[in-house]
């Protein structure tokens, strides 16, 4: 599958901008550390970003018959994605019971939640960009449990031991992938 028909099916299965823009994040984030890592396979990584949350929309009940496990069927009916894409998709959720072994999986898994509480920091600022934005503010963020309250921080805690991280260190990568690509999410500076 090419980046382009993962976003085709995003598009078809999730009407959500904000959710839209968090699944592109998430997928700027992989490339990112595909980058970093020499991966052979950036499109694999960056699928793999960008598809799993497409089912969150049409089937958010957590379990067997929502997401992500109607997702991951629907991807194995419908495309000829690897194995090792659809169980870093399953690994993303806890409740899956998929270890998440690979660092394709372990990576995910690591930036999902972190890029939505970055996501967060952002929107809140004045600019409402990740441009100016500090690791020290969204550790301070990430403390506060009143803000974006929907982020796990025990997963981001989880994903930074995984990927054999200090959670300071996956905030700062995480962040400095986001500013990279900060104009294409929508989380640049803008003109006054």
């Amino acid at each position: 599958m090419t980046r382009d028909e993962a976003w085709k099916l995003v598009c078809e299965f999730t009407p959500s901008e904000s959710l839209r823009r968090h699944m592109r994040t998430v997928e700027a984030v992989m490339l990112h550390f595909a980058e970093a890592a020499n991966e052979p396979d950036l499109e694999k990584w960056a699928v793999t970003g960008l598809l799993h949350d497409f089912d969150y929309e049409s089937h958010p009940d957590l379990g067997p018959d929502g997401h992500p496990f109607w997702g991951v069927k629907y991807l194995r009916e419908h495309t000829e994605l690897p194995e090792d894409v659809l169980e870093a998709i399953l690994g993303h959720y806890t409740g899956s019971g998929v270890a998440r072994v690979t660092p394709l999986a372990q990576t995910l898994f690591a930036v999902d939640e972190l890029s939505g509480l970055i996501t967060a920091a952002a929107l809140v600022r004045p600019d409402k960009s990740v441009m100016n934005l500090e690791v020290s503010s969204i550790m301070k963020k990430m403390k506060d449990k009143a803000f974006a309250k929907g982020v796990n921080r025990e997963d981001i805690r989880t994903g930074a031991a995984e990927l054999g991280l200090e959670v300071e260190k996956l905030v700062s990568d995480v962040l400095k992938a986001m500013q990279t690509r900060a104009q294409a999410l929508g989380l640049g500076l803008r003109e006054p």
